[in-house]
């Protein structure tokens, strides 16, 4: 399984990955912003699975969302959206967008398994 993290805290792509690591994932690549991530996706797909904060500068994760939920190469890509936004409004905006779980920060290693189906 290759996962992409993005998220603009590098502290917390660093917590993601151990995490994601001790759940035996080894293929990991990141951005640190929507648009640096589009750019990543494209280059190292097959991605399986994209874990995206909403609230990052240049690329939202939302508008990432969007954008990659109109492109048919990325359909069988899963997104879980990793996020501070706790709010039902956003919680129903990023699933009717084309995500396929959220989860809110912070959370523990076992939600997180929990959310990705590991």
């Amino acid at each position: 399984m290759k996962v992409l993290l993005v998220d603009d805290s590098v502290t917390m792509r660093r917590i993601q990955k151990t995490q994601i690591g001790n759940l035996g994932v080894t293929e990991i690549v990141e951005a640190g912003d929507g648009q640096e991530a589009l750019g990543v996706l494209k280059n190292n797909m097959p991605v399986d699975l994209v874990l995206l904060d909403w609230n990052m500068p240049i690329m939202d994760g939302i508008t990432f969302l969007k954008t990659v939920r109109a492109d048919a190469t990325y359909k069988d890509v899963k997104i879980v959206m990793c996020t501070s936004e706790s709010e039902k409004s956003r919680v129903v905006e990023a699933l009717k967008s084309g995500a396929n779980n959220y989860i809110v920060k912070p959370f523990t290693p076992e939600a997180l398994k929990e959310k990705l189906g590991l």
